[in-house]
């Protein structure tokens, strides 16, 4: 690899990755994180197809099947709580709705932080302000640290990246799906048990209630809804818009509001995903959510995040000229982040359904999934196309 100084905005998922592949190719990066600290939010991902390749790749595969979640699969149940259709986790191959391997957010990142930290520079609790490429190098001005000047720099700081937009501007397409989900942590109980639980409402609302491996429950609520700025309210604003909508709604929804207010994690946003015509410019360039979010609904934003990384990193690693391995990077990947993007025909609606018909008729389709025949013709609904990328053989210093 050519020498280069690489700077990383963003210490979630696709940055450290990131990290830990240029410095697998001999190049040390240095990532900026606006949080003090790593975030300790955030609810389960999974990891799939050539995601979980690329985590294999790191070395770290038996590290995160000790920090899994280890949910059994996915109850769809009514307000009684009885269940009305069902999923194993090793349903569909393992890439069903709930993969074989579940983790936390925050322990991925907290292992990828552990993987890269020995030879990657991190800067908490500071972000870029400023963006100046000269041709040569990239003067980057931050908001509390000194001026420095990097070869290249990454956005790697999410769906709404601050650091993309000083780039890119108003280019990049921010694609609202319909849907607005909010996310926290609250007390567990004995009846949790050890399977995800999803519950549908009428009005297109739906709440879940998921197993974590810390002896708490990862909840959500969902609403349909057109684009209309609920994610820019505060978040008292945001709960009160909650506790309309979901009161009345039944099953345990009078439990998880309760628990809300008090939760420190919680996290309301429009599910969305990213479109950008080109992924670099100059020698500035995007990876994971940054870049292609394809949205929760997805059930592929970590594995592109892992993904993503580990081929910009090899690009850059086999290319002299940076101009060539962005151009190459995203000639490589854009074909599996596009098919990430396409959504299943009716997501989000489809699965939040609005009249208790249409519930009913949900409820008979899923328990119909069971079926071999019928599962295959599901397949596009309920597998994501995880499989669907071979890695580049890249060769690597150690």
């Amino acid at each position: 690899m050519t020498h280069r100084s690489v700077l990383i905005a963003g210490a979630g998922i696709a940055g450290p990755a990131l990290a830990h592949w240029l410095g697998r190719h001999g190049t040390q990066a240095t990532l900026v994180e606006r949080a003090p600290a790593l975030r300790e939010g955030g609810q389960t991902v999974d990891l799939r197809g050539a995601g979980r390749d690329v985590a294999r790749r790191m070395g770290l595969e038996r590290t995160l099947q000790d920090h899994a979640t280890h949910e059994e699969g996915v109850r769809f149940v009514d307000a009684a709580n009885r269940t009305e259709a069902a999923f194993a986790s090793g349903a569909f191959g393992g890439q069903g709705p709930i993969a074989e391997l579940e983790i936390l957010r925050a322990d991925l990142s907290r292992i990828l932080y552990e993987a890269t930290h020995p030879h990657a520079e991190y800067l908490f609790g500071d972000e870029i302000t400023q963006l100046s490429d000269t041709g040569k190098k990239v003067d980057v001005s931050f908001r509390y640290g000194p001026d420095r000047a990097f070869d290249l720099v990454v956005a790697a700081d999410g769906a709404h990246s601050r650091t993309r937009d000083l780039i890119f501007g108003s280019t990049t397409d921010i694609r609202a799906v319909g849907l607005t989900t909010a996310y926290f942590t609250i007390p567990r109980r004995p009846s949790d048990g050890t399977w995800a639980r999803w519950h549908n409402a009428t009005g297109g609302r739906t709440a879940t209630l998921r197993p974590d491996n810390r002896g708490t429950t990862r909840a959500s609520l969902s609403y349909l809804s057109p684009p209309r700025g609920d994610e820019r309210l505060a978040p008292d604003a945001q709960k009160k818009l909650l506790r309309g909508l979901f009161t009345g709604a039944g099953w345990e929804i009078p439990r998880i509001l309760a628990a809300m207010d008090t939760a420190d994690d919680f996290f309301l946003d429009a599910v969305s995903q990213v479109r950008m015509s080109s992924w670099s410019r100059g020698r500035v360039a995007v990876v994971g959510d940054a870049a292609y979010c394809a949205s929760p609904l997805s059930g592929m934003g970590t594995s592109l995040a892992l993904t993503g990384s580990y081929v910009l990193a090899g690009e850059l690693a086999h290319h002299a000229h940076h101009s060539d391995a962005f151009t190459s990077y995203e000639r490589i990947l854009r074909p599996y982040a596009t098919r990430a993007q396409k959504l299943p025909p009716g997501v989000p609606r489809i699965a939040s359904p609005r009249t208790r018909a249409g519930i009913r008729s949900l409820n008979t389709v899923l328990r119909a999934a069971s079926r071999p025949r019928v599962a295959q013709a599901l397949n596009r609904f309920l597998v994501p196309p995880a499989d669907t990328f071979t890695l580049p053989p890249y060769g690597l210093q150690r």
